[in-house]
């Protein structure tokens, strides 16, 4: 079975999709015939071989749109001069002003915009604008120079670095420091300088290392590069992480141009790696050529301070020798004054100890004829006196008796029967026991 319809199209022509295709394209060319400029911001970048895609994408009061963008090779490199002039960069986030011309690609179905030119003013001009932006935020939210207030150490020695350890900055930097001979010491994080993570790995790093306070400073590094890639320094996480790092930031992004925001709040902006590691070095020796200068101005103080003393006390010792030497000289004429009135006085007392002792010889002389009577007395009271010692009276057959307890009985009525008595004999003793008393 077969069907016939009867179509109606009222005169209005049925394309094929490769005709539709060349109308759309004839209908662009005509409608924009020397080309369009469109502005926007670059999302998804990429590379194939010599060529390169990205979506331009903006955003107004409709929503947010977007169209593809071929970015040929012949193009890119025609283009490469002026990019190298201005050094930019193109990659995602980056707002550019880009001509072309409108394409509707048949096999895929999408209109897409051929890119052959580009306004790297308003390029620049966005990127100043949103720098500017950044700035007047910082200032309105009293950052902008508050690292500056903070004080770098007499001598920073312990130091933090940011960079990438692959890059040339990070050579060059380590190379002046060791060239200098002090004992600097590092810790190091390792980033990315630049891309899509550069931002957030920046920042982690320097939060991690201004939490230590074994650290005098913080030096954040990277090589030269395009005006896009430094723009990373820009951005407003960066600025307000240094701003608010309790511990000095040093920066040497390596750009001799421009200056980014970080460089404007950082408390010390060099050009380059290698002058950051010499402003460290400039800082050391500084102090050491101070403390050098101190200690000799301490040494020529105590060399006159010393010598002061030492004739001080020259003066001192004179004066005690002088006075010592008078005091020895009164005293020897006191002493000898005191010698002559000792030796007076001795021959005074002499004199009157040979009156007294000639006086006490005439008396002893006259003693013997006063001493004769009472000398006869003494005789008589001693011979007395033996013939009453009881010795003699127990020689001739006379004795003693005690009782045990020692007391002498004089009665018979002293003891009785039963008790212990002791005889003393002039020749022994003799105890014996009470048989019976009388009276």
């Amino acid at each position: 079975m077969a069907f016939d319809f009867d179509l109606d199209d009222g005169g209005v022509p049925t394309y094929t999709v490769g005709e539709l295709a060349e109308a759309i394209n004839s209908a662009l060319r005509r409608r924009f015939t020397d080309g369009v400029w469109v502005r926007g911001e670059i999302q998804g970048w990429s590379e194939r071989g010599p060529h390169a895609y990205f979506r331009l994408v903006g955003e107004d009061d409709d929503g947010k749109s977007a169209i593809n963008v071929q970015f040929f090779a012949n193009s890119r490199m025609r283009l490469r001069p002026i990019l190298n002039k201005h050094r930019l960069r193109l990659g995602d986030g980056l707002k550019v002003r880009i001509f072309g011309h409108l394409d509707y690609f048949a096999p895929s179905g999408q209109l897409g915009l051929k890119m052959s030119g580009l306004d790297p003013r308003f390029t620049l001009g966005e990127m100043a604008l949103e720098r500017d932006e950044v700035v007047r935020r910082l200032v309105a939210n009293g950052l902008f120079d508050a690292n500056r207030r903070t004080r770098v150490p007499r001598a920073p020695l312990r130091v933090g670095v940011v960079t990438s350890t692959a890059s040339a900055a990070w050579g060059d930097f380590t190379h002046e420091l060791d060239r200098s001979n002090l004992a600097f010491r590092l810790r190091v994080i390792d980033v990315r300088v630049q891309g899509e993570w550069a931002v957030d790995m920046v920042c982690a790093a320097l939060r991690t290392l201004t939490r230590h306070d074994d650290l005098d400073v913080v030096v954040l590094i990277r090589g030269g590069g395009s005006k896009t890639d430094l723009a990373t320094f820009d951005h407003e996480s960066i600025a307000t992480t240094i701003a608010t790092s309790p511990i000095p930031v040093f920066t040497g992004l390596g750009h001799e141009v421009d200056r980014s925001v970080a460089d404007e709040v950082a408390h010390s902006s060099l050009k380059t790696p290698t002058a950051c590691a010499a402003a460290l070095v400039e800082h050391v020796n500084a102090f050491q050529t101070q403390v050098e200068q101190v200690w000799a101005q301490i040494d020529r103080r105590a060399n006159r301070a010393l010598l002061d003393a030492g004739t001080s006390l020259a003066t001192i010792a004179h004066g005690i020798r002088r006075a010592t030497v008078s005091a020895v000289e009164r005293s020897d004429d006191r002493l000898e004054h005191r010698r002559h009135r000792l030796r007076s006085s001795t021959d005074r007392a002499l004199e009157r100890s040979t009156d007294r002792v000639t006086a006490a010889c005439a008396v002893l002389r006259r003693m013997p004829a006063r001493l004769d009577p009472e000398v006869r007395h003494v005789d008589a009271v001693a011979a007395r006196v033996r013939l009453l010692d009881p010795a003699h009276t127990l020689a001739r057959g006379w004795s003693i008796t005690r009782t045990s307890s020692g007391q002498i009985v004089r009665d018979a009525g002293d003891v009785a029967p039963g008790d212990t008595i002791t005889t003393t004999f002039a020749t022994g003793t003799a105890r014996s026991r009470v048989e019976e008393t009388s009276t």
